[in-house]
């Protein structure tokens, strides 16, 4: 796929701006899992400052106290205006929407209101290790249709799975991961077409996880589950936490396709107590206008794919890598290191560096690591030296 660079916004690139130093003071999990001997670059947390549009945002609410509960729709409001001007998508209706407390509560809400206990749900593997957590936790079956070769839906392996977990008239989900994580695949609208379609032949429910939606790479364009033929009986999750750094700030937002609004009405009322007020602003803000520091984050990225890709060539050509098509996370086939199933452990124990694992991201995962790009080149050079100095 051609890459087409992103239009500068004349924002700063917000991966230049911390040392590392500066990084080692932050309390939040990926900064402190690990002694400061290890450099992180695993846990789905940017090494950026806030937009300064959230920064005000938040500002202006504690110095009026604005610190009580959440009310209104200006998250879902500001969310369909990003998603007409993002990605030229209008379907997304305010009136059916509810805030949830963040995407995997909601996907788990999602999953209850189409599915029952002991009904089966199905997973691309490789896939983000909560899935199967929250899934087996809510006493519903994961069944996995692995992708593809090309780190995509495998069609006829999916439709194998759909008929397997519908057996004996069983209710049964889909939950997509669009983008994927970890392999950053976006899938295109022809894709989420075919699974629509799919699904509407087995009588399978989808509900997608779309929480990386705003952070594809340059040329390449994000396409809404519940904006394809077939897609309107979907439930989605979205949220403004992973493209703005703002997972400690929790919200998101459930939106239901208009053949499934029904179900998303019988989601209990006390689900939206979860959701901070604080995050609500947070997020809002960064949907109206943090729109240009979203665009400054991902010509960073840009051009940090580039420099991992230069880098793995140089340093590492055993490992195999495709550049993500979005998120800022790259998934790395470690297999021909001969470092057994957790390359990640060797890296961390040998080299200093902490990755994640492959093997909790299910069928596919093993001999493989997930290595986080949203930081500045330095560290990304860092990170690539100790992984090397790990094989000597």
């Amino acid at each position: 796929m051609t890459r087409i660079p992103h239009e500068t916004s004349g924002e700063p690139n917000p991966l230049h701006a911390l040392s590392l130093d500066r990084l080692r003071r932050r309390t939040s999990m990926k900064w402190r899992a690990y002694p400061d001997d290890v450099l992180p670059l695993w846990v789905a947390e940017m090494d950026v400052m806030p937009a300064e549009p959230v920064v005000r945002a938040l500002t202006e609410a504690l110095a009026l106290g604005d610190t009580g509960y959440p009310a209104g729709t200006g998250y879902a409001e500001a969310l369909a205006g990003f998603a007409q001007k993002r990605w030229g998508w209008d379907g997304l209706a305010v009136e059916r929407t509810a805030i949830v407390p963040d995407v995997m509560l909601g996907v788990v809400e999602m999953l209850k209101l189409v599915t029952g206990p002991g009904d089966a749900v199905v997973v691309n593997s490789p896939v983000y290790p909560p899935f199967y957590q929250f899934v087996g936790h809510m006493d519903r079956q994961v069944i996995e249709a692995p992708l593809g070769a090309d780190l995509r839906i495998d069609l006829d392996t999916l439709e194998e799975t759909f008929r397997r977990a519908t057996q004996g008239n069983r209710r049964a989900a889909f939950l997509l991961c669009s983008p994927h994580n970890p392999t950053g695949t976006v899938h295109t609208a022809d894709e989420l077409a075919a699974v629509a379609a799919l699904a509407e032949r087995h009588g399978i429910r989808v509900v997608v996880d779309e929480i990386h939606a705003p952070l594809t790479a340059g040329g390449v364009a994000f396409v809404p589950y519940l904006s394809v033929t077939g897609g309107g009986n979907g439930l989605s999750l979205m949220s403004a936490s992973k493209a703005w750094n703002l997972a400690g700030l929790k919200a998101a937002l459930a939106i239901a396709g208009p053949e499934s609004a029904a179900e998303l009405d019988r989601m209990p009322e006390e689900v939206s107590h979860g959701p901070s007020h604080l995050g609500i602003i947070a997020h809002s803000a960064a949907l109206r206008d943090g729109t240009d520091w979203l665009d400054a984050l991902l010509a960073g990225l840009d051009d940090n794919r580039r420099l991992l890709a230069d880098l793995l060539s140089e340093h590492l050509p055993a490992i195999t890598h495709r550049p993500a098509e979005a998120t800022y996370l790259a998934w790395l086939d470690c297999r021909a290191l001969g470092l057994g199933d957790d390359a990640a452990e060797i890296f961390l124990h040998r080299g200093r560096v902490a990755l994640n694992s492959g093997i909790p991201f299910g069928t596919g995962g093993a001999g493989h690591v997930r290595l986080n790009l949203a930081t500045s080149p330095e560290l990304i050079a860092e990170g690539v030296r100790r992984m090397a100095a790990a094989l000597d």
